[in-house]
């Protein structure tokens, strides 16, 4: 019976030694199952039996000193990406990877641009519901003046993969070397300006913007673009093209009377040969500026069809022949530079006519003649003809100067068509119209602008 008993009794010891082990276990890996085990431990505990008496305590070993530090909290959660719609989370991976081209950030403005709430926390971002699915996504970027830069740091891999991106502006920056070709902007459905103005970008005409066809805006002025200007740019339906301050040469295509730009920049560049005659058919335009060029030949009269016109900026080149009487026809001509070329001839009279001009610059040419029209203007401080060949004011060239260049005279191809004035049957009254001048308030042109490399458009 004592050998029953001892038996009974080890059987016992060992069932509840095994269970304790399991639940031990398990609990070390799950607080839940630890509660657990001490449920089951109490339920064991009342079995009708008594137990063992507690061993003698061991002596506990000596502590680790210093102790161990407490274990770090874990981590917070980040929100669920589930409740982000897709196009959000599709531009999150976008731009957390182009973020990591950013090197230099002298703004700290990437320090905004965590987690996925892109909308309402990143810098430099807006978002707008696409116009056809109502979804969410990244439809703006302004990254003006944030200068931005990095050794890997380029537009390829960003503005292509943000496919509801509608306005992107980054004037004053670092991106650099050649717009590449593979820029993929045609799956961008509803892109609408483009400004990489003021940047480091070298090479040719950026080509890929060509396939951005529903393009209204597009400013690249003051890079280091080269070579020639595609006909394409001008079959595009912009509003605004800066071309300025590059270094594209060659001639202009004969096609610019295409685009239906109303403010189209060519300055200071490195243009030759003629202004197309096909810019009569530019009926949108108000503001042109071929200013400081290699531009030569003489003014084609289509000009003169333009009547939208208000600024003709094409000073500083070495343009000739006389004024286009068609001029006449611009009866919204505010600004009108001519200086710095080579023409000659008497000032229009009906030029001087003209019922909102606040400015006409004729100075550093070789004209011989002004009327009494013009003499009023030049009273008013509204016509400079200073450095010519007028022989009874003030401020012109020598006599010398002025023989010399006339006995080289140049000739137009078409001098016949510079007579033509195709408003003539409709021209008013000369005394009307300036009487209306000299109460006209002018509007300050806005391609001007285009002139400094730091000012920013939103038209």
């Amino acid at each position: 019976m004592g050998s029953n008993s001892c038996f009974s009794f080890f059987l016992l010891s060992t069932i509840i030694f095994h269970s304790r082990l399991i639940y031990e276990v398990a609990g070390d890996r799950d607080p839940l199952i630890g509660s657990q085990r001490e449920a089951l431990e109490i339920i064991i505990g009342v079995g009708g039996y008594t137990p063992a008496p507690a061993p003698s305590p061991l002596i506990p070993p000596e502590p680790i000193c210093p102790p161990p530090p407490p274990p770090s909290p874990p981590p917070p959660f980040a929100p669920p990406p589930a409740k982000y719609p897709p196009n959000i989370l599709r531009d999150y991976k976008t731009i957390q990877k182009f973020k990591q081209t950013i090197t230099i950030d002298p703004m700290g403005v990437t320090k905004s641009w965590v987690g996925y709430n892109v909308c309402h926390k990143y810098q430099g971002f807006n978002c707008a519901s696409r116009p056809d699915t109502g979804v969410p996504s990244v439809a703006a970027i302004n990254f003006n003046g944030y200068n931005f830069s990095g050794p890997d740091f380029q537009i390829q891999g960003f503005v292509d993969k943000l496919l509801d991106l509608s306005i992107f502006h980054a004037n004053s920056n670092g991106f650099n070397g050649n717009v590449p070709n593979e820029l993929d902007v045609q799956n961008i459905n509803f892109l609408f300006e483009l400004d990489l103005s003021n940047n480091k970008y070298t090479g040719g005409f950026p080509m890929s913007v060509l396939g951005a066809t529903n393009l209204t805006f597009l400013d690249i002025r003051f890079n280091s673009f080269s070579g020639p200007v595609p006909r394409e740019v001008f079959n595009l339906d912009l509003d605004v093209l800066f071309l300025n301050n590059n270094q594209f040469n060659q001639q202009l295509p004969d096609n610019i009377g295409s685009s239906p730009a109303v403010y189209l920049t060519f300055a200071n560049n490195q243009f030759s040969g003629t202004i197309p005659s096909s810019i009569g058919r530019a009926k949108n335009l108000l503001e042109v500026l071929f200013l400081n060029n290699f531009l030569t030949g003489c003014l084609p009269y289509e000009i003169g069809f333009s009547k939208s016109l208000t600024v003709f900026d094409a000073s500083c080149n070495k343009l000739t022949g006389p004024i286009p009487q068609s001029f006449a026809c611009l009866e919204q001509m505010q600004f009108l530079n001519l200086a710095t070329n080579e023409f000659y001839g008497p000032v229009p009279e009906m030029v001087c006519k003209l019922p909102h001009m606040q400015n006409l610059s004729l100075s550093g040419n070789y004209f011989t003649e002004v009327g009494p029209e013009c003499r009023k203007l030049i009273q008013l401080n509204r016509l400079d003809v200073s450095n010519n060949c007028i022989s009874d004011l003030p401020n012109q060239r020598s006599e010398e100067t002025c023989r010399e260049f006339f006995c080289n005279p140049k000739q137009c191809p078409n001098e016949k068509s510079l007579t033509i004035v195709p408003c003539s049957k409709n021209y008013p009254s000369a005394t009307a119209k300036f009487y209306q001048r000299s109460t006209f308030a002018a509007t300050p042109p806005k391609s001007y602008d285009a002139l400094s490399p730091h000012i920013n458009f939103r038209f």
